[in-house]
């Protein structure tokens, strides 16, 4: 079994091998238009979703890719892979999948982790009529995070300031204060928005037709960038109740940032909010699988990087290249034995999923 082969390095090829691999099954793909952006190279950018199983399957199981964009190189292998072995001949009674393929395709393909308003898509599914959450935190530390070069006195004025925040305040509360999600700054890092974005709007309606209907409903949310390399944490996330059967599912090493055991910290507007809300009728038993790369102070000092460069430097320039390759080497890394634990861990979880659906009454 070629595993590396699963995996693409573009979202152009991603796409491709996705869709070839749902034409080789026999399965109607929903293609659905973000016609608010193009991609790297002018392509149109969309979310892809096949469905395996019986209409009105009153168990869903959803499997998505690319909700931080870059990070979809991660979740993409794994889907094509499990198309192309057919994992998924001889669902389970009443049983359907839902593959939804790059959630946040401009991302995706521009290898960011935002959408094409610098909307952080994990931080968008909130209630805006209920007004937003607060992160005073954050404004202590984005000017530090946008300083005015990347190669200059100002960048190294910032990384002494973030260095004496981290000294004063702990590592923890500088990734809590800058992770957790802010809707002050639109320029800034893990924006919210203030309004439901194409994808948040997009993924609800896809719920709505899969799922809405259904009696339980399971998601697995693939991400990459927290924690070790290649390891894969179960990161449950949704409401309190639904944390013993995710446990029961998947083990005791499922983790929880409200319990303080995950490697993320604890975010509001998360797509499973989204994904519930849109089968209200349902058990919800959503997991995010994430997938360690580089340390984290590399990982967030590459999403900085990649801020700067979108708001105040040149795409084009060799300083732009070279912001480019660091972000993607922070979410994909293009080595086999990353890519074959991510393959072996991803499937498990598949399997654990299926068997906790079927048990489900």
């Amino acid at each position: 079994m070629d595993i590396p082969g699963f995996f693409s390095a573009t979202y152009a090829e991603a796409r491709t091998k996705f869709l070839e691999a749902c034409m080789d099954r026999g399965l109607t793909v929903e293609n659905h238009l973000n016609d608010r952006a193009s991609g790297a190279d002018g392509e149109d950018l969309y979310m892809d979703v096949a469905r395996i199983g019986p209409e009105g399957a009153s168990k869903v199981l959803f499997i998505s890719s690319a909700t931080h964009g870059g990070e979809g190189f991660c979740g993409s292998g794994v889907q094509v892979g499990m198309l192309k072995n057919g994992m998924f001949k001889g669902l389970p009674a009443d049983t359907a999948v839902v593959l939804i393929h790059a959630i946040n395709p401009y991302g995706f393909s521009h290898i960011r982790r935002v959408n094409e308003d610098n909307i952080d898509l994990n931080r968008n599914f909130l209630d805006f009529s209920k007004g937003l959450p607060e992160n005073p935190e954050y404004a202590e530390v984005h000017e530090s995070l946008v300083p005015d070069d990347w190669d200059g006195p100002a960048r190294a004025k910032a990384d002494a300031a973030i260095q004496d925040y981290i000294e004063e305040k702990s590592i923890g509360t500088y990734q809590a204060a800058v992770t957790g999600g802010q809707h002050t700054h639109a320029d800034g890092l893990f924006f919210g928005g203030f309004e439901p974005s194409w994808t948040n709007k997009t993924l609800r309606s896809v719920v709505k037709k899969h799922a809405g209907e259904s009696r339980h409903l399971a998601l697995l949310d693939f991400h990459t960038g927290l924690g070790p390399y290649g390891h894969g944490e179960l990161i449950y996330v949704g409401n309190p109740e639904g944390l013993p059967r995710a446990i029961s599912w998947y083990g005791e090493d499922v983790t929880s940032p409200e319990a303080g055991t995950s490697s993320s910290a604890v975010v509001r507007g998360t797509i499973d909010a989204g994904v519930t809300e849109s089968a209200p009728n349902a058990s919800h038993t959503c997991v995010a699988i994430e997938y360690g790369t580089i340390p984290v102070l590399e990982v967030l000092n590459a999403l900085r990087a990649d801020n700067w460069l979108y708001l105040k430097g040149d795409l084009e320039s060799e300083q732009g290249k070279a912001i480019k390759k660091q972000i993607r080497d922070a979410f994909y890394c293009d080595a086999n034995d990353w890519k074959e634990m991510i393959w072996e861990r991803g499937t498990s979880v598949v399997k654990m999923a299926l068997k906790g659906l079927d048990k489900a009454k």
